[in-house]
């Protein structure tokens, strides 16, 4: 099959744009780089580091939340959408941020949280103050509980955290009162999306942070603003990938048809400001073709490619994702998103070290079936190297370039996602890929921070992974992403045309470009053609140039 991103805009001209073909860093704020040594990574240390970034060669940064908030879930909890928490710094350091960024060449994404506020949000705080059917409340989404004295909750969903997505608030009477929905955390009530204030509300914070001059947003449960109206029961698992297949009713949460008038307005705003502002959707959405609904041309920029993220590591896996992925947005004329890992995920490094079809671990603990690490890198490494070799976008999470793997051994008694206590300590979660990343093997934190603070645990590893290890050390990992990225800009991989030439079940090829990729997902070392002039590679090639298993190769033949 062919597929190029550069696709034909409503008006019938060709669409281009920074966005179609970047390569987008994630930070976690809080474990990126800590300049004040509380522990905490923040605003200014991420600044310091700029740098890093320039060197390692993206094109844009995506923040995390950085708003103030109660942390219940780790800044996903926002009370106030227009400040900085001070756990992060001030409004005028991300001004600085956004500035010194800008000087650099580099675009600033930011999170947008719009499924949920927090609840100590002065909304939420009015609405408890206010009773049942107030103006209020009418932001949320409160409901009478079923039963003679409403005792139980309005119906049977459950949070994606774990336990009832349900809780129930005292009047201000001292009685019993309604129950509020919460997809998530109780600490993250669920806003009413068919309320016009809260849509009024978000054009304007969306304009706040335009006016400062991001370029775009990270949509947090983009797939999630909109509620089937009757909240009817779901007896199926709750998971926020789940349910969506052709074959499977739509869950009455997730993807319903009226989140795309929402993002319709959305872009309206953005148009309206130069510079190829972006939206960017978290919609953990099947199949491919309800995920490019979200990407339709009056609608958002991106959507990430979850289904890419979750394909198992094998030829015809690979093969029918990627297939199916640039059909699909082919067919609204969008580019393709990539991406491995993110703040939410175990770290490919180790989720490809687990054995091939081992379904995807919410967290890795003491206890739990280990890793391979060794296999684990090389097949992260392999997988990058493919990934980056696609016509689209990609989307990077911070430290892969390190090749950090996932935090699999630390201490039950230092996680802090609210996963591991909502599931009653039967899912570890999300801390594990949240370390505060290593810079130098020698400093205090791993130069974290000035300090040896760390807000979560930092195993001893860490300092083989560091960046003053690797670089300038041919055949780092780190190294690796660089030439990888540098490449891809040379040969314009981003905005290129992906053809099939094997698709077999243990090796995948296609050209892009001038440019030849192969992965062997087989046991034997597979040959390369006489001719072939080898420009990078995942692992080193066998003493007669062959390909390794699980190593990626891009030449020119």
């Amino acid at each position: 099959m062919n597929s190029n991103v550069s696709k034909e805009d409503p008006s019938g001209g060709p669409i281009t744009g920074w966005w179609t073909e970047a390569v987008i860093y994630q930070i976690y704020p809080r474990s990126f780089a800590d300049g004040d040594g509380d522990g905490i990574g923040d605003l200014p240390g991420i600044t310091a580091r700029l740098d890093h970034l320039v060197e390692l060669g993206v094109d844009a940064v995506w923040l995390s939340p950085f708003y103030p908030s109660p942390q219940a879930d780790a800044g996903y909890d926002v009370a106030d959408y227009r400040d900085v928490d001070p756990l992060f710094g001030r409004l005028p350091d991300a001004d600085k941020l956004i500035a010194e960024a800008h000087a650099r060449n580099l675009r600033v994404i930011v999170d947008l949280v719009p499924n949920h506020t927090s609840s100590a949000h002065p909304w939420f705080t009015a609405a408890l103050a206010t009773g049942a059917g107030s103006p209020e409340r009418h932001r949320y989404v409160f409901r009478d509980g079923r039963g003679p004295d409403g005792e139980q909750p309005p119906n049977d969903w459950q949070s994606v955290f774990g336990g009832p997505a349900w809780t129930r608030v005292v009047d201000p009477d001292g009685r019993p009162g309604q129950w509020y929905l919460h997809l998530f955390d109780t600490g993250q009530p669920d806003l009413n999306w068919d309320t016009p204030e809260v849509r009024a509300e978000f054009l304007d914070v969306l304009r706040f942070w335009l006016d400062r001059g991001v370029d775009g947003f990270r949509v947090d449960v983009a797939h999630g603003l909109i509620k089937q109206a009757d909240l009817a029961d779901w007896q199926e698992p709750q998971e926020i990938l789940s349910g969506n297949e052709a074959d499977r009713p739509r869950p009455p949460m997730w993807d319903q048809d009226g989140v795309h008038e929402i993002y319709r307005d959305w872009r309206r705003v953005l148009d309206g400001y130069p510079g190829e502002r972006v939206l960017v959707a978290e919609a953990w959405v099947e199949p491919a073709e309800r995920l490019a609904r979200y990407v339709r041309p009056d609608e958002m920029h991106q959507a990430f490619n979850f289904e890419y993220l979750l394909a198992a590591w094998t030829a015809p896996a690979q093969y029918a994702v990627i297939t199916r992925s640039l059909e699909a947005t082919d067919s609204v004329g969008a580019p393709t998103t990539w991406v491995l890992s993110n703040h939410d995920v175990v770290r490919h490094a180790s989720r490809l070290g687990l054995p091939v079809g081992t379904p995807r671990p919410n967290g890795i603990g003491i206890g739990d079936p280990q890793p391979d690490a060794a296999l684990g890198l090389r097949r992260a490494r392999a997988a990058t190297l493919l990934m980056l070799a696609l016509p689209g976008s990609a989307y990077l999470y911070q430290g892969e370039e390190l090749g950090l793997p996932e935090h699999t051994t630390m201490p039950d008694e230092a996680r802090q996602d609210p996963t591991w206590a909502r599931s009653g300590h039967t899912q570890r979660g999300r801390d594990g890929c949240r370390v505060p990343i290593p810079w130098e093997a020698d400093a205090p934190s791993y130069g974290f921070g000035p300090t040896d603070a760390s807000w979560l645990p930092q195993p001893a590893i860490w300092a083989e992974y560091a960046l003053d290890r690797q670089r300038e050390v041919p055949g780092s990992t780190y190294e690796t992403y660089r030439t990888a990225l540098r490449l891809r800009r040379e040969h314009g991989l981003g905005q290129g045309t992906l053809r099939w030439r094997e698709s077999g079940d243990t090796v995948l090829t296609f050209d892009n470009g001038d440019l030849t990729v192969l992965t062997n997902f087989g046991a034997a070392a597979v040959p390369l053609p006489a001719s072939a002039e080898v420009l990078h590679a995942s692992e080193p090639l066998t003493y007669d140039g062959a390909v390794p298993t699980d190593v990626t190769v891009w030449f020119r033949a």
